[in-house]
């Protein structure tokens, strides 16, 4: 919201705005302009060749009582060629135009992305993002709104500027009465838009808020439907939604009634000078051409004020629209963790590291830990102890509080345990516009257990639908694991990634990990005992420590903490419930 800045505020805005759009396509821009002059000029000029059509042509055909083929063919000729000219300028104008507009969108859409590449993930997880997808297409689409008609308001520009010369020296006075609308169409299309911004600024934001929950409730529509929630959320997005409804009903209500006054003064304007102007010829001050062009070029520039209308009713909505764009460009850009690792070939490490979401919420401090090349870690601990923040903070996508990260300069793949899938083809997902072979694919697949994609119906080039609809939770879960070994990563990180997947499977899974990514450290979230026995070293996360690495042996022997949950994992099989 800008609140409710003065004329020249407004002024400043509507300028910046015009001048940032076309900053990013000029060319394109100048050329549409070109073609609106020569529009603008063949516009008047008809009204001009109308005039002596009239005069020169038609009443002197009634006067002299002689027809004139010469003159007849150069009237038709000169308005066909006219007519022509002005076409192309209405063409060149329209197609260069919406180049310019849509090219812009594309270059601010570009932008938008660079900001949401470049930002890691915690910036990511700070954000709504329905509200982000509204940023990178809404709110460009209503950017370059302003665009399309400016080419066409600038030839009214002109057109008035030649019009008001040709009129009052035509007639003074009757010159005077119509150049004297223009400043009032202006005025009025300035008090149009000093009353509507606000309404477009609200509605604006509240359709980035409504984007956000939308999303946000197509994404949990399970647990809505789970929960019986339908009529709350759906009561939730009807609030949302109204307040759009009530900021947008506002704007066209003042546009409305814009646009009835942009008919009643033109109109009326135009009623007074065909009586004036009857009058004129009366006296003989005006011939019959001359006010046949005059009320012809006063018409043709009646609707052409409306589109400086239009262009003026656009900017808000435009203006809004860019702001939020640029408030998310102006965005600092949150440091990379990654960035910050020391580098080393073989060694993963933590020293002196404090791990957590910020400074009041500090899961652990002064953590220590190094992970031998080509070794097995399980990551062991009570269901909300921080083991996944640990594993993200490992990886660098969650940042150390305090401390650093020596880490290979080689590949660390990262799967998570709700794995991302897009609504492409099985090779798209593994491959993620990398150029791999056939081989290294169906090897990478192998190595996840994933020979359910020899049954898809078009294989690996099997569409999987939005998120990997059309799939399991276990076959999504492999999909993202081969979408992390086929890089054959120097370290991998599993968070829990065989979950959903049953423990036989899980069990040929890791075992194949172990066998064909030898050259690999793999780090993994565990949650099941069979994941224990294969691991060549455990880390334990207590309530508020962490122990290890170290074996799983050592672990039952020194620490009761892991053996009360060792000895939980073993009670559903070997009790049963008696109540």
């Amino acid at each position: 919201m800008h609140g409710h800045p003065t004329s020249s505020g407004r002024f400043r805005r509507a300028t910046t705005l015009i001048r940032s759009l076309v900053a990013y396509h000029p060319g394109l821009f100048a050329i549409s302009m070109s073609g609106a002059a020569v529009f603008a000029v063949c516009t008047v000029g008809s009204s001009w060749l109308l005039r002596w059509i009239i005069d020169e042509v038609i009443i002197r055909r009634f006067d002299t009582d002689t027809f004139s083929i010469s003159q007849t063919f150069t009237a038709v000729g000169l308005l066909i060629g006219l007519s022509l000219i002005r076409a192309c300028g209405v063409i060149v104008r329209r197609s260069f135009a919406g180049r310019a507009q849509w090219r812009t969108a594309q270059s601010l859409t570009d932008e938008v992305v660079d900001v949401f590449v470049h930002q890691p993930p915690q910036w990511h997880r700070r954000q709504s993002t329905g509200d982000l997808l509204t940023r990178a297409g809404v709110d460009v689409e209503a950017s370059v709104a302003v665009m399309a008609p400016l080419p066409y308001a600038s030839s009214v520009i002109l057109m008035m500027l030649i019009a008001a010369v040709g009129l009052i020296s035509t007639d003074i006075a009757l010159g005077l009465a119509a150049t004297a609308v223009f400043p009032i169409l202006i005025g009025l299309n300035v008090l149009y838009q000093r009353r509507v911004d606000k309404w477009f600024d609200i509605a604006q934001g509240e359709l980035g808020v409504l984007s956000a929950a939308v999303h946000e409730s197509f994404e949990g529509v399970t647990v809505v439907k789970a929960f019986g929630a339908e009529n709350r959320e759906t009561e939730r997005l009807a609030v949302i939604a109204s307040r759009v409804q009530s900021a947008r009903i506002e704007a066209i209500r003042l546009r409305s009634l814009f646009e009835a006054a942009l008919d009643f003064v033109p109109n009326l304007t135009n009623i007074c000078l065909v009586v004036g102007g009857a009058f004129q010829v009366r006296s003989g001050d005006l011939s019959v051409g001359e006010l046949a062009s005059f009320i012809y070029m006063f018409t043709l520039l009646v609707f052409p004020l409306r589109l400086i209308g239009y262009a003026l009713s656009e900017m808000p909505r435009s203006q809004a629209g860019f702001d939020r764009i640029q408030n998310l460009r102006q965005s600092p850009i949150i440091n990379n963790p990654r960035t910050q690792f020391v580098h080393d070939n073989d060694v993963l490490a933590l020293y002196s590291a404090s791990i957590g979401y910020d400074t009041d919420s500090v899961l652990f401090r002064d953590v220590t830990a190094s992970f031998s090349p080509q070794s097995f870690t399980a990551i062991v601990g009570y269901t909300g102890c921080g083991k996944s923040t640990f594993v993200q903070s490992l990886a660098g996508i969650t940042p150390l509080l305090a401390g650093s990260i020596k880490a290979p300069r080689q590949h660390i793949s990262f799967v998570f345990q709700e794995p991302f899938l897009f609504g492409t083809s099985v090779r798209d997902n593994v491959c993620m516009g990398h150029e791999f072979s056939d081989d290294d694919l169906w090897w990478a697949l192998n190595i996840a257990e994933a020979d359910f994609v020899h049954d898809l119906p078009q294989g690996v080039d099997t569409i999987i639908g939005e998120r990997g609809v059309g799939l399991s939770g276990g076959q999504r879960q492999r999909i993202a694991l081969a979408r992390a070994v086929i890089h054959r990563p120097k370290v991998l990180i599993l968070d829990d990634t065989t979950s959903a997947l049953d423990p036989n499977t899980e069990i040929k899974v890791l075992r194949s990990i172990k066998m064909k990514l030898p050259e690999s450290t793999v780090i993994a979230v565990a949650s099941r005992p069979s994941l224990f026995g294969m691991a060549d070293q455990i880390m334990f996360f207590d309530q508020s420590a962490i122990y290890g690495p170290t074996t799983h042996i050592e672990l039952l022997i020194q620490n009761e903490a892991y053996r009360s949950l060792m000895q939980a994992y073993e009670k559903p099989s070997d009790t049963e419930d008696k109540s």
